[in-house]
């Protein structure tokens, strides 16, 4: 896997709605372990074009994000405000 990172340090507050990209050939893995860590072995795994719905979402940097695959990514959409 790639160095993680987090998806942007923006105040969601909200449901948040994640999308693998379709153009991705590796999985994507999401979420954060506590110690702001995430692998494909604790880690929500998205293939190209998977995604998830998150309840709840205070800030975008909450989500760490490593994918398998340098340059792919996913795409994300709050849901509520």
């Amino acid at each position: 896997m790639l160095p993680l990172c987090s998806l942007a340090g923006q105040a969601v507050n909200a449901a948040l709605m994640v999308k693998a990209l379709d153009t991705n050939t590796g999985v994507v893995a999401i979420g954060n372990d506590g110690a702001n860590d995430v692998t494909t072995s604790n880690g929500l795994r998205l293939a190209a074009g998977d995604l998830v719905v998150f309840e709840y979402v205070a800030d975008l940097a909450d989500l760490m994000l490593d994918s398998a695959v340098n340059g792919e990514g996913v795409a994300w959409l709050i849901l509520s405000a």
